[in-house]
């Protein structure tokens, strides 16, 4: 074997390896990406104070005097449950979550935000300024 050839043989097994290594590298990001969503998906489907708000915002009864007391009131609940989705708007404009992820998992949930005036309101008016236009651009889109 001449020289030419071994350059051209550690030429092909670079590729090869560098090939694989961007192969492993995508595979793990969807694995990790998984893991992700499914650590989101337990935080707010699991835990017992955010389901409490979810069954008061539920889309069926949003004009409800436990949404007028839960905005009146400010519990912690209420914004913890209302700073999940801030932090899950500010993972979408960084890039880390991707809307049709989004939509997937907590879909109904924003669109009972986005369709109950005064929690709507109230977004609007305390400085959750990123689900605010998470909402904003979701009402665009229909």
């Amino acid at each position: 074997m001449d020289l030419g050839s071994i350059k051209d043989l550690a030429t092909i097994v670079g590729a090869v390896a560098a090939l694989w290594a961007i192969y492993v590298y995508f595979t793990n990001s969807r694995l990790r990406r998984a893991e992700w969503l499914a650590s989101l998906y337990e935080k707010f489907y699991e835990r017992p104070d955010l389901k409490e708000i979810r069954e008061i915002l539920d889309c069926e009864g949003n004009d409800s005097a436990d949404i007028t007391k839960l905005v009146r009131d400010e519990p912690s609940k209420f914004s913890d449950y209302l700073n999940f989705f801030e932090f899950v708007a500010v993972l979408q404009n960084s890039r880390q979550l991707k809307k049709a992820e989004i939509e997937d998992l907590f879909g109904y949930y924003l669109g009972c935000l986005e369709n109950c005036p005064p929690v709507r309101n109230y977004i609007a008016r305390k400085g959750y300024e990123q689900l605010d236009r998470l909402l904003r651009d979701r009402a665009k889109r229909r």
